[in-house]
C-alpha cells in the first residue's frame, strides 16, 4: 500500500480525494482562498517547469491575463459557459499566444529570457487598457459558468469552482511529476547544468526549451481561466509585471524539487497576502518580501527541498 501512494499519479489521486472531501466542510472564504491557490499555483508550476531549464519568466500574466480574457469573451459574447469546457480553451488560447515567440525565446536564457517575456506581458497590458471594447482599464465582469449544461446553485458555486480547481491542478501537476522525470524533462536539467554538452550529445536544446515555454503558456491559461471564473471580472491588472513577479515569488519560494510544494508555496502567499492586507494594508507588499527572505535564509533551495532532504535521510537508513 505504501508503495502504491507513493506513486506519483496515486498520490495524486488520493490527494485530491482528500481535498474534495475537505472543501465540504471549510467556509466560503476559506473554499475562495484555495481556488486561487490552486488557479495561481498551476501557473506558477509552469515557471518551474522553465526554471528546471535555467530561465525564469517574468512574464507569465501575458498568458494568465490571455487565458482569462479568452474564457472571458467566451461565456459573454459566444455564449460557452461550461466550466471544463472553457478551462480547456483558456490554456489552449494561452499555448496559441506563446507559440509565435516560443522559437524566438528559445534562443536566450538568463536576464535576456526574463526581459523578454517581461516585456511582451507589458505588451498586452498596453493593449488592454487602450481597448474600450474590453473594458479598458476597468475590465469587464463575466456571466457565471455551468457544468456540464447545469447552472450552479448560489450555494453551491464556491465548492464547485473549488473542486473544480482541485481536479484540474491535481490532473496538471501529475502530468507535470511524469514530464519532470521523462526523457525530456530530464534533458532541461542537463540544459541548465550544460547546454553545450547536451548540445554535443545530440539533443536539441532550443526544441526543448520551446516546448517547455509553450507547455508552461498553456499551463497559465488554465490558471487564468479558473481564476477568472472564480473571480467573475476580468482586468488588464492581471497581465501587469507585478502579478507576474507574484508567481516568480511562488515559484522561488517552492523550488524545482517537488510538484507539491507549488500549491503549498501558492496558498502560503494567498494566506500570507490575506491576512497582511487585512491587518496591515499598507505594508503588506513588505511583509511579503521579508517572509521570502527568512525562506530564502533558511530555505535557500524552496520548500520542496525539505521533501527531498527527508527523502534522502530515509533511504540512507534504509
Amino acid at each position: 500500500m505504501k508503495r502504491l501512494l507513493a506513486h506519483p499519479v496515486w498520490a495524486g489521486v488520493a490527494g485530491m480525494a482528500l481535498l474534495l472531501a475537505l472543501g465540504a466542510a471549510l467556509p466560503r472564504w476559506l473554499l475562495f482562498l484555495c481556488t486561487m491557490s490552486a488557479a495561481n499555483g498551476i501557473v506558477s508550476l509552469g515557471i518551474v517547469l522553465l526554471m528546471r531549464g535555467g530561465v525564469v519568466s517574468f512574464g507569465q500574466g501575458l498568458v494568465f491575463a490571455g487565458g482569462g480574457y479568452a474564457v472571458a469573451l467566451m461565456a459573454n459574447k459566444l455564449g460557452v459557459t461550461d466550466a471544463l469546457l472553457l478551462t480547456f480553451a483558456g490554456g489552449v488560447v494561452a499555448a496559441l499566444m506563446a507559440l509565435p515567440f516560443a522559437a524566438l525565446l528559445a534562443r536566450y536564457r538568463g536576464i535576456f529570457f526574463s526581459m523578454l517575456t517581461l516585456a511582451l506581458s507589458m505588451v498586452l497590458y498596453g493593449v488592454l487598457v487602450k481597448t474600450e471594447s474590453l473594458g479598458g482599464s476597468d475590465g469587464f465582469n463575466m456571466s457565471r459558468p455551468t457544468i456540464l449544461g447545469m447552472r450552479i446553485a448560489d450555494a453551491w458555486s464556491g465548492y464547485v469552482l473549488y473542486a473544480l480547481a482541485v481536479v484540474v491542478s491535481g490532473v496538471l501537476a501529475i502530468l507535470a511529476r511524469i514530464y519532470f522525470e521523462s526523457a525530456r524533462g530530464l534533458v532541461s536539467l542537463a540544459i541548465r547544468e550544460n547546454e553545450l554538452r547536451v548540445e554535443y550529445l545530440g539533443a536539441s536544446t532550443s526544441r526543448v526549451m520551446a516546448a517547455n515555454f509553450v507547455i508552461a503558456a498553456f499551463m497559465g491559461g488554465v490558471g487564468g481561466a479558473l481564476a477568472i471564473m472564480a473571480l467573475g471580472h476580468i482586468e488588464p491588472q492581471f497581465s501587469y509585471w507585478t502579478t507576474s513577479g507574484e508567481f516568480v515569488f511562488v515559484s522561488i519560494l517552492a523550488g524545482h524539487y517537488s510538484v507539491f510544494a507549488v500549491f503549498v508555496a501558492s496558498f502560503i502567499l494567498e494566506l500570507v497576502r490575506s491576512f497582511s492586507s487585512a491587518y496591515f494594508p499598507n505594508t503588506w507588499q513588505m511583509v511579503l518580501g521579508i517572509f521570502l527572505l527568512i525562506v530564502i535564509r533558511f530555505l535557500p533551495r524552496g520548500i520542496g527541498s525539505v521533501w527531498v532532504g527527508w527523502q534522502a535521510r530515509k533511504e540512507g537508513r534504509s
